[in-house]
């Protein structure tokens, strides 16, 4: 069992910035990769970062060049760098560890607000 824990969400002005945490339960050494996904209202859940435990990273289109995502394995987190947010960035971001191809845990969720 994984427990996860994100933290950072906050009300923000556009064009501002938010960094968000995921802390693991466990080393994130023993994790195959880490990710961030977010669910706007209305809309399906969708893959905003992801870095395997090699460090190899994946963005989806609509955040690369304005989020960055990274590992501390020393402190068991995950980290995602916001920056120039927007208004279609307001949404709850949840962490998500893949153990393996069939074994996953989800954090549960911290909520992102931009305002315009």
């Amino acid at each position: 069992q994984v427990q996860l824990v994100e933290s950072g969400g906050a009300l923000v002005q556009a064009g501002g910035s938010l960094s968000l945490s995921c802390a693991a339960s466990v080393s994130t050494r023993n994790i195959n990769s880490m990710g961030w996904y977010r669910q706007a209202p209305g809309r399906q859940r969708e893959l905003v970062a992801r870095i395997s435990s090699g460090g190899s990273t994946t963005y989806a289109d609509s955040v690369k060049g304005r989020f960055t995502i990274s590992r501390d394995s020393a402190k068991n987190t995950v980290n995602l760098q916001m920056d120039s947010l927007n208004p279609e960035d307001t949404a709850v971001y949840y962490c998500k560890a893949q153990i393996d191809f069939f074994k996953f845990y989800w954090g549960q969720g911290t909520q992102v607000t931009v305002s315009s």
